[in-house]
């Protein structure tokens, strides 16, 4: 399998093992036309106003070099920049970016009673970002701080639950 469609995959896997574990399901498109990878569903959630929210999730699977400081600079199409920017959406949208190392090999150990993922996934949400004049891509800072886990999820999720975003 060509190395980028492998990358795709292990982010999906990442992503739905935390949703796994924070009870969430998740939603796969057919076809990404609206930079939406794969939607995180709640069912009753409790606390909110809605009891069913999603969020919307562009994944991202890197082994670039794009550290930075504190933050991640990403090169996002321009298409998806634009696509995930805005407030006329349905569901709160992220963009999700996954750490890896080069090689596949490294990005899963399996070790007596457990497996390991490598390395981390980062969100940011760009909603409030500025149109860019740029055509082809737009750099955007995925702060360190934002790693997502479990508890990012949920917190995430309680955000949409009342009709918010981050």
């Amino acid at each position: 399998m060509e190395i980028g469609k492998r990358k795709e995959l292990f982010n999906v896997a990442y992503v739905c093992a935390l949703a796994a574990q924070a009870g969430l399901n998740y939603e796969s498109l057919f076809v990404d036309d609206d930079s939406v990878d794969i939607t995180l569903v709640a069912r009753n959630f409790p606390g909110g106003l809605l009891r069913n929210p999603k969020i919307d999730l562009q994944l991202k699977c890197t082994s670039g070099h794009y550290l930075s400081g504190e933050v991640i600079k990403f090169p996002l199409k321009k298409k998806n920049y634009d696509d995930l920017r805005g407030e006329n959406v349905v569901s709160p949208r992220y963009l999700a970016v996954l750490l890896v190392p080069e090689t596949p090999e490294d990005w899963l150990h399996h070790h007596d009673g457990h497996i390991s993922l490598h390395n981390c996934c980062y969100w940011t949400s760009i909603r409030h970002a500025p149109d860019s004049t740029n055509t082809s891509q737009v750099v955007v800072e995925v702060p360190l701080a934002q790693r997502l886990t479990t508890s990012a999820l949920i917190e995430l999720m309680k955000l949409a639950s009342n009709g918010e975003s981050a």
